[in-house]
């Protein structure tokens, strides 16, 4: 999807798709896909779960970038070190629901009442919130941890583990849109992630080279002309495998017989 993007402005239209672009805060992107006229959005799990809006949207895919951790935090010199001990004491975040459905399974709660622990929403700096005196641990999003060691914060307890996410409104008003959309985004990862596996193998060491190479779906197999009657009828193997195991993965068939294996990159695709 091709766009071009004015400086200072929150809107973009394609130009090779007759789509809009708008540019959202990441906690908005939920409610104005699953209550708006937004029909895709991207932002991270954990704003969608903030919100409570899987009733109003479709998680279509996980893009698999901007991973981190939503973390409970709390002094790195004090004697905090379970997420029990801060029942009845002071939270501040940004993530105000997901902080307060965490106290409420841990403290047994299973209504609407109210727990004993305070919560307390902060929009930005919240890992100086306990330094400053205004609680006595944070939940916050947590990449490297560089911003939480330098705040003098140790995490003691993982709440939700999230990523980005490609989302859809569960009533689109361009349904085929979408759809074409959500294909390219898996056409670009499934790229990103494969390449493609060549080689030539003798039929009989098929079942063997199948096992190494079975491909994302299914391998694609196909005959080679025999020089003369009496050689031993030999195939061509085109595969997909995944590029983290590609070198094992040429190690093994040649191992077992295979040869003139080639790799390939694949720059784009459909799945």
């Amino acid at each position: 999807m091709k766009f071009r993007r004015s400086n200072r402005l929150d809107i973009a239209l394609s130009t090779n798709l007759p789509v809009a672009l708008i540019f959202l805060p990441a906690a908005d992107i939920p409610v104005f896909v699953g209550e708006g006229n937004c029909d895709l959005g991207i932002t991270g799990l954990d704003q969608i779960m903030e919100a409570d809006m899987f009733d109003s949207v479709e998680d279509l895919l996980d893009l698999q970038f901007g991973s981190c951790k939503l973390q409970i935090q709390v002094p790195a010199n004090g004697d905090l070190d379970r997420p029990e001990q801060l029942v009845g004491k002071k939270i501040v975040s940004s993530f105000t629901k997901l902080s307060t459905d965490y106290f409420q399974k841990l403290e047994g709660i299973t209504d609407n009442s109210p727990i004993s622990t305070s919560i307390r929403y902060v929009g930005g700096s919240v890992e100086a919130s306990c330094a400053l005196g205004v609680a006595d641990a944070i939940v916050d999003l947590v990449e490297s941890g560089e911003t939480m060691k330098a705040a003098g914060l140790k995490a003691i307890e993982t709440v939700l583990s999230t990523s980005a996410h490609l989302i859809s409104s569960k009533n689109p008003k361009f349904p085929d849109m979408v759809e074409k959309i959500h294909q390219r985004f898996e056409g670009i990862m499934a790229a990103q992630r494969y390449v493609l596996c060549n080689y030539n193998a003798p039929r009989s060491i098929l079942p063997k080279v199948l096992a190494i190479t079975p491909g994302r779906r299914a391998a694609t197999v196909s005959a080679l002309e025999k020089k003369s009657p009496e050689d031993e009828e030999w195939i061509a193997v085109s595969s997909m495998v995944e590029k983290k195991i590609i070198g094992n993965t040429m190690d093994e068939l040649k191992k077992v017989g295979a040869s003139d294996v080639l790799v390939f990159d694949i720059s784009n695709c459909r799945v």
